[in-house]
């Protein structure tokens, strides 16, 4: 027993974050305990708690306030006291070292006696190992010569018996299923006497493996998705730097493009008032110099007078009263002539536009930074494909195969993807047991279409051409059970109840037609018709929804019809202009009750009372022609084309 409660010390001490002994352990206001370093590690996750300055727990979310939020993240593990009580034990078991591995080997009994005898067989009911001296004592001890004893390498198999916590001799080995609750026999008597689904533990053995086994491998579907996102998102993580940078690059660039035509502008504001201030500078020259001329000349016409006056002779008075009269009418001329096909410039100014430069600079959009964000309403996100399945098989006698229709079963906790392939007139199924791929082929007499689960390991095929419904169990390779002939071909098929299904298919004039059938195949009632209108052309795929309505897929009458079990319409999507069905296909219905319609290159997804939601899947990403779509309850839906499966998840 001090084996057991050394691994349930050790437990007591682990973080459940990193799985290690803790270092630094520090309690959250929760109560529960991790290492200081997990939870800054843990905090820096979580942007909303460093936007909300508190510290979530890893364990059940609840948040403890941060004594001073101010600090550095990094700094905030910090200002939570250590705990003591955990450190305790944690420093105990340093200095006392580990226990020697051979000690669990050696006989339990003579190490209390102070000897080390090796051991021989090991007591799963006592947890102990025993020599062979002490094997004979504990076969012939009335408390313990009913235990099955077993080698010492099988120990960690061995039944493990666990007492219960209010019968303490008594060890627990029934479970109530009523109550939901484990019992002893004590308890049995006790507190069960009541009720009516009682079983030993030990009964429920197969069950519970096969319940396990799905669990692990819906959970290994699920770790791969996660570890996918995380990959995913790492590499856009490290891409971010790099998609910044170059963003960075094209504003700088853009700002440089605007400051180059402004620039250019300048120069060219400055080339024009340069070059009109040379104009303006040349004609005042010119001006100057005209000006400077007639000086001269009046300054000699002064000097010839002054001379006239001062001889006082009538003759040098003539001449210079001559020479005044012709020099006046030759300057006018000159002057005239100077300035007769010149525009002369006046003055230079600039007035600078202000308010115009200014609304310009304003209103200037260098660009948009856009961000989208996940919608986070009812619309479903972006799916995640995880696998793909081959559909080829090595006896499809060379022919390319031609898949219609896909259901997925659970059978002994193993998930099978079962396929009709038309092309190759056979059923197929694939799986994974005892982590081997595995599959199975069952040829059929003709090509068959729709499949249905009719118990957890049997599915019903409709088999059109030869007017057949067979039903085929799944173990999870595939065998005919028993074969029920019809009056009519039915391509579509959907479990109502155990003891009546709906088929979609022809009627003796290729009408399309929806019929409830017993298990027989025998005709209960039609459905063709709704106020007067056909309502079906061929209804080639269809399923139950979870209140147990019929969803009709018509890929001729582009539409989808939701029928009761009576057959009575319910609503009826077929979308004119744009949204027009293309060619309706697979139907399925997801976990929360919304409707997933292949239309050949697309999925759509509707609400569960038929309403447009979205294209949840396009060409963009499956080039292949889509036909039929499953949708399990784990949240995966498997995508049929003509060749493969495709597995995508619901994240």
């Amino acid at each position: 027993m001090a084996t057991s409660q050394n691994e349930k010390v050790m437990e007591f001490l682990t973080c459940v974050i990193c799985h290690e002994l803790y270092t630094d352990p520090c309690t959250l206001r929760c109560d529960h305990t991790f290492c200081r370093k997990c939870v800054t590690g843990y905090i820096q996750t979580r942007p909303d708690a460093v936007q909300s300055k508190t510290i979530p727990c890893a364990f059940c979310r609840q948040d403890t306030k941060v004594p001073h939020p101010n600090r550095p993240v990094e700094e905030w593990a910090g200002q939570i006291k250590p705990s003591i009580i955990i450190q305790g034990p944690i420093d105990t078991l340093g200095t006392e070292g580990d226990v020697p591995e051979t000690s669990s080997t050696c006989c339990r009994i003579c190490q209390q006696l102070g000897e080390t005898t090796p051991g021989a067989l090991w007591c799963p009911e006592c947890e102990v190992a025993l020599c062979d001296r002490c094997v004979k004592t504990h076969r012939v001890s009335p408390m313990s010569q009913n235990h099955d004893l077993c080698d010492l390498s099988s120990r960690s198999k061995g039944r493990r018996r666990v007492k219960c916590t209010e019968h303490k001799s008594n060890n627990v080995e029934f479970h109530c299923k009523d109550c939901q609750k484990a019992a002893c026999q004590t308890c049995c008597i006790i507190y069960h006497r009541a009720c009516k689904t009682l079983v030993t533990i030990e009964s429920m053995k197969p069950e519970m493996k096969t319940v396990l086994l799905e669990k692990r491998f819906v959970m290994g579907k699920r770790l791969k998705v996660r570890s996918k996102k995380v990959e995913m998102k790492n590499e856009k993580l490290q891409n971010s730097s790099r998609i910044t940078e170059l963003t960075v690059q094209n504003i700088k660039s853009i700002c440089q493009t605007a400051i180059n035509k402004i620039k250019e502008k300048e120069t060219k504001l400055l080339d024009e008032l340069n070059q009109i201030t040379q104009t303006y500078a040349g004609q005042l020259r010119s001006v100057v110099k005209l000006e400077e001329i007639e000086i001269q000349m009046y300054r000699k016409r002064c000097a010839f007078i002054d001379q006239a006056l001062v001889s006082d002779c009538e003759m040098d008075l003539y001449d210079a009263y001559q020479a005044w009269e012709l020099g006046t009418v030759e300057m006018g001329d000159v002057r005239d002539t100077d300035t007769a096909d010149t525009r002369r410039i006046d003055d230079i100014m600039f007035t600078p536009d202000t308010d115009n430069v200014q609304h310009i600079l304003d209103d200037l959009q260098l660009g948009k930074i856009d961000v989208t964000y996940q919608d986070r309403g009812t619309c479903l996100p972006p799916p995640l494909l995880i696998d793909t399945i081959d559909g080829r098989m090595a006896d499809d006698d060379k022919l390319e195969p031609d898949l219609q229709n896909i259901t997925v079963l659970f059978v002994d906790g193993i998930q099978t993807v079962l396929v009709s392939d038309c092309r190759n007139m056979c059923m197929k199924s694939f799986y994974t047991r005892n982590s081997q791929s595995g599959h199975s082929r069952l040829p059929l007499d003709n090509s068959p279409h729709g499949v249905t689960q009719l118990k957890e390991n049997q599915v019903m095929v409709a088999v059109p051409a030869s007017r057949q419904i067979v039903t085929v169990e799944v173990t999870p390779d595939l065998v005919l059970l028993s074969t029920i002939t019809t009056s009519k071909e039915y391509y579509s098929l959907a479990v109502l109840s155990p003891s009546s299904l709906a088929a979609g298919g022809l009627d003796y004039d290729g009408y399309g037609i929806v019929d409830i059938l017993d298990m027989a195949g025998h005709l209960l009632r039609s459905v063709t018709e709704h106020n007067d209108e056909t309502l079906f052309a061929y209804p080639s795929y269809m399923c139950v929804n979870n209140k147990g309505n019929i969803l009709v897929s018509d890929w001729e009458a582009e539409s989808v019809t939701c029928l009761t079990s009576d057959g009575d319409v319910l609503w009826r999507y077929a979308p004119t202009g744009d949204r027009t069905l293309c060619c309706s296909c697979g139907i399925t219905t997801t976990r929360t009750g919304d409707i997933l319609l292949v239309d050949r290159d697309k999925v759509i997804q509707l609400t569960e009372s038929g309403e447009f939601v979205r294209d949840v899947l396009t060409s963009e990403y499956d080039d292949n022609d889509m036909e039929d779509i499953f949708c399990d309850k784990y949240g995966f839906f498997f995508l049929c084309t003509y060749t493969e499966v495709k597995v995508y998840m619901l994240v």
